[in-house]
């Protein structure tokens, strides 16, 4: 058994973030949407269908996390029980980065949307699935008074790391007569190659240095026990109604969440007709607002109370949606942004922290793995819902707008659920 804390692994394990998090600034927020809607037909024939090629991105993110969704509790278990952490860890990392180069052929010829679309999906697929190894080595290499302190670290390299490539990526799209480049679409293809040689690039850091395998059986029974184990939870989280109403309204509200981060840039870009380097701008500028939204809403959750703290960000997510709705200039759109940064981060640490506090009230402390699974799985299934919903209506009623509104409509039902919650004590009080 190796010790705990070494300020080398430790160093190391964080360095992934500072890899992978190219992939989720600049593949599914920056710019790879809106170079999808832009290199692919406005109308796209597919298994008998027209599908307008942002309903096609929407639903090929669907996709991506109906799959990680499938296999996350298997997953979990290689994590757990098999000792393959590191294999599978590089096998997902090669799986998405390489797909990410694979986007460099992707350039612009109405024939070759199916190639854009299925090194996407396999890209998403890499990246969400080692997350799952990646996550599994915190207790194995720290001590528990360290996971926070660790993890923010984490979040601050991948913060640095995929700013630093999306900068170096915005100059070659905003100066391309600096490089030689005449194609339009080859800065945004160079931009996909070196998210892939980033990704993989640094990984190697972390490849090295984490704990090596120690390999045992999976044995017949590992898929069946992975899905028998969140089958086991789901019956247990139903007979605690504050576990369970505060992980539909975290569904309702994430499934909104998660599917303004993959698509706001696509929404900008057919909407308000804005240019790829004025939408790599509003990116960073979510970025930059996120980090300060984390720290304000961790200090209103501290006065008064996590769940209050979690409805007043909903219910700014609800104006966020109607502002966009209304929306018609960049200078609206840039506000709209900015406000969405402010609840950005704060909903996604408030929404585990909250979690943990209800479990431990639970007494559920024994099977913390096996909850978290759970949450995880709900995590991967509001990003189908909220894509497919997203896409859906757009497909239907040829209006993005009105997709907005749908998404209003996710967030406004969280709170019926989330309002009814008791975090603490006095929260008890005020709901009785």
């Amino acid at each position: 058994m190796e010790q705990k804390n070494n300020k080398k692994v430790l160093r190391s394990w964080a360095i992934f973030d500072w890899a992978n998090s190219a992939y989720a600034l600049v593949i599914s927020t920056a710019i790879f949407p809106t170079y999808f809607v832009k290199a692919t037909p406005q109308i796209i024939h597919f298994l008998g269908f027209d599908i307008s090629n942002a309903a096609l991105y929407s639903y090929s993110v669907s996709f991506s996390y109906i799959i990680i969704a499938a296999l996350s509790p298997i997953l979990s278990g290689i994590a757990d029980f098999s000792g393959r952490r590191m294999f599978f860890l590089k096998v997902f990392t090669l799986m998405g980065s390489l797909n990410c180069m694979v986007l460099y052929f992707f350039n612009g010829s109405d024939d070759l949307w199916w190639l854009g679309t299925t090194a996407f999906i396999l890209s998403t697929i890499g990246f969400a699935g080692s997350l799952v190894f990646y996550d599994s080595y915190l207790p194995i290499i720290a001590t528990e008074d360290q996971f926070d302190k660790l993890s923010a670290r984490g979040y601050s390299y991948g913060y640095v790391g995929s700013v630093i490539l999306l900068v170096v990526i915005l100059v070659m799209i905003q100066k391309p007569e600096l490089f030689g480049i005449t194609d339009p679409y080859l800065p945004s293809r160079i931009g996909f190659v070196l998210v892939g040689i980033w990704w993989v690039g640094f990984a190697q850091i972390t490849f090295k240095n984490l704990p090596k395998d120690n390999r045992s059986a999976l044995g017949k029974g590992f898929i069946r026990n992975g899905y028998s184990e969140i089958n086991k939870v789901i019956k247990e989280a139903i007979k605690q109604a504050d576990v369970m109403r505060f992980l539909l309204g975290f569904f309702l509200f994430s499934a909104g969440v998660q599917t303004v981060i993959y698509l706001a840039t696509i929404f900008a870009e057919k909407e308000l007709k804005m240019e790829t380097g004025e939408l790599i701008l509003v990116v960073l500028i979510i970025q930059l607002i996120a980090i300060l939204g984390a720290m304000l809403f961790a200090r209103v959750s501290g006065l008064i109370g996590n769940r209050n703290a979690i409805i007043i960000q909903i219910l700014i997510w609800i104006i966020i949606c109607l502002l966009a709705y209304f929306t018609t200039s960049k200078i609206m759109f840039y506000f709209t942004a900015g406000l969405v940064g402010m609840v950005l981060g704060g909903i996604q640490a408030l929404s585990r922290a909250t979690y943990s506090k209800l479990l431990l009230r639970q007494n559920t402390d024994k099977d913390l793995t096996s909850y978290f699974s759970l949450y995880d799985v709900l995590y991967k299934l509001s990003i189908v819902s909220g894509t497919f919903i997203f896409g859906l209506v757009y497909q239907l009623t040829d209006n993005m707008r009105y997709s907005v509104l749908a998404l209003a409509v996710l967030f406004l039902s969280s709170i019926l659920f989330i309002a009814k919650v008791r975090v603490s004590p006095k929260e008890e009080i005020e709901t009785a």
